[in-house]
């Protein structure tokens, strides 16, 4: 459940960061909602997980699920770039996600 857990705390990272993005510096107000909300049950999640997992490997896969999901994001929502260097910088994240959750003893 851990790991349910902190894969969900991802994904309201990943909806915190765009909702900022379109709260327009916290001048909108129901992205600035949003934002709280989803930054509260992300927090929430990971805090929950981490009674379980270790340290290193929840924060490192709560934040690599966040910052590649809102490159993701960005790119296919935003229009932003999607140069071959900023792809590789991304997989390179996913790969060394994978490998951390492949060496968590949890």
């Amino acid at each position: 459940m851990a790991w349910i857990a902190l894969f969900v705390a991802g994904l309201f990272e990943i909806v915190w960061a765009f909702a900022m993005k379109q709260s327009a510096g916290f001048t909108r107000l129901w992205p600035s909602v949003l934002t709280i909300a989803a930054m509260i049950a992300s927090f929430a999640l990971l805090a929950w997980s981490m009674r379980t997992l270790p340290l290193g490997t929840a924060y490192t896969i709560w934040t690599g699920i966040g910052a590649v999901g809102a490159f993701t994001l960005g790119i296919l929502v935003l229009g932003e770039s999607a140069n071959p260097l900023r792809i590789v910088a991304a997989l390179m994240i996913v790969g060394g996600l994978v490998l951390m959750k492949l060496s968590s003893p949890a």
